[in-house]
């Protein structure tokens, strides 16, 4: 496995889980992917920390074997949700070395701006991530806006997803792409 997504919504359906469908779709033609919609879990071996239950264990085999993380987490009071805490606590402590990690994380305003640099990239590297790529937040209405006329996303927001992902290691570069393109993926 090359790429995997990890979507820490507890919501259906999510903007941030959305938003990292599409730069997932950025690699259509690229390695193998997978997605892990967190929600989808079981909630009772996550709580208990199961790490033996065979989804929790499938779950965090697929991150043990991709080069490049996607997470997507939406913003609350200033932190990402407790969903995602609750799986990154059932990691190996080395789990991301050697990786390439993409946070990305939405919310209601552009307060919580600095809420995954803050608070998300630091569990991160407590997980062994040594090349965290430069974070992508997103606003709820930017992104409503975008959907009420009749886009994925803002082109701002994809020229920032491309900034990102262009520091990835050469082999995990998506190719470049259109908003247009993007919205004919969906």
């Amino acid at each position: 496995m090359s790429i995997v997504a990890v979507s820490g919504s507890p919501s259906d359906p999510s903007r941030s889980a959305r938003l990292l469908r599409q730069v997932l779709a950025r690699f259509a033609d690229g390695p193998a992917r997978a997605e892990i919609a967190l929600r989808e879990l079981p909630p009772a071996a996550l709580l208990r920390a199961d790490v033996d239950e065979p989804a929790i264990r499938g779950a965090c085999d697929q991150v043990a074997g991709a080069r490049l993380v996607l997470i997507a987490t939406p913003i609350y009071k200033a932190a990402y949700t407790g969903l995602l805490k609750t799986f990154l606590d059932l990691l190996p402590p080395d789990a991301l070395r050697g990786k390439t990690v993409l946070a990305v994380g939405t919310g209601g305003s552009a307060a919580h701006l600095l809420a995954v640099d803050y608070s998300l990239k630091p569990v991160l590297a407590a997980l062994g991530a040594r090349h965290i790529l430069d974070t992508v937040y997103a606003v709820d209405g930017q992104l409503a806006a975008a959907e009420a006329a009749g886009l994925e996303m803002p082109l701002d927001l994809s020229e920032r997803i491309e900034r990102a992902l262009a520091d990835a290691p050469f082999a995990l570069r998506p190719m470049k792409v259109s908003a247009r393109t993007l919205a004919a993926a969906a």
